[in-house]
């Protein structure tokens, strides 16, 4: 009897970033920003140009997986969201992130707009861990990560699997997350601190969401561990 077989096809794809390079000085410090589940890179720019739009380039990534979502909860209209994970082949959109960071940060490199020793991760929510994964692959290649109400990897503490690190971790939190509770954090955070060289952990009176009152901790952070 005959069986099925599952096949594939190889297809390039476009992926897109917004860039932003303040005028002065060349390079500058890079920062590496990603949305949430169901954001986008206009969303995650327009936050990071409140944090500083001064002293950093600054390149948004957007997720690669597309999807409909509503604009509100009262509305008919829909929009698109984007995602950094799959639960079909999880695996190919972690080696996918790895390889649009990487991109970002030879680009960068090459058109010398930004120095490749001052690179810094920034991530919120589904984006945090894919970007723990990043940098615990890669940890020659950070300088520092921002995590924002997100994970850590499901498989952090598998032997062999993520190497410690010389760089440093902000960790934030939200006291009424309903998806990353605090004590949830706390547990992270001590985790972590086993392969980074810190672990910066501080909450906020907030819900799931990047708080403002982080803004001003968020660019403290980043200008200290330059």
């Amino acid at each position: 009897m005959s069986e099925t077989t599952e096949c594939r096809i190889l297809q390039e794809f476009s992926y897109y970033y917004d860039l932003y390079i303040p005028d002065g000085e060349k390079p500058k410090p890079l920062i590496i920003a990603m949305h949430g589940y169901g954001g986008d890179k206009s969303s995650m720019m327009r936050l990071m140009r409140r944090i500083n739009e001064r002293d950093y380039v600054i390149a948004c990534l957007q997720g690669p997986h597309q999807h409909m979502i509503m604009s509100d909860k009262d509305s008919t209209t829909r929009g698109y969201g984007f995602g950094w994970l799959t639960n079909f082949k999880s695996d190919e959109s972690i080696a996918l992130h790895h390889s649009l960071v990487l991109d970002i940060i030879r680009t960068m490199k090459d058109t010398g707009q930004a120095d490749p020793e001052r690179i810094f991760l920034l991530g919120f929510s589904q984006a945090v861990g894919v970007n723990f994964r990043f940098a615990f692959t890669h940890p020659q290649m950070v300088r520092g990560v921002v995590a924002i109400c997100g994970g850590i990897p499901g498989d952090w503490e598998s032997v062999d699997k993520y190497q410690a690190a010389n760089f440093d971790v902000l960790y934030l939190g939200a006291e009424r997350d309903e998806f990353y509770a605090p004590e949830r954090i706390r547990r992270n955070a001590e985790l972590l601190s086993n392969r980074a060289a810190s672990v910066d952990l501080q909450f906020f009176a907030t819900e799931h969401e990047v708080p403002r009152d982080a803004y001003p901790v968020i660019d403290e952070w980043l200008s200290w561990h330059l």
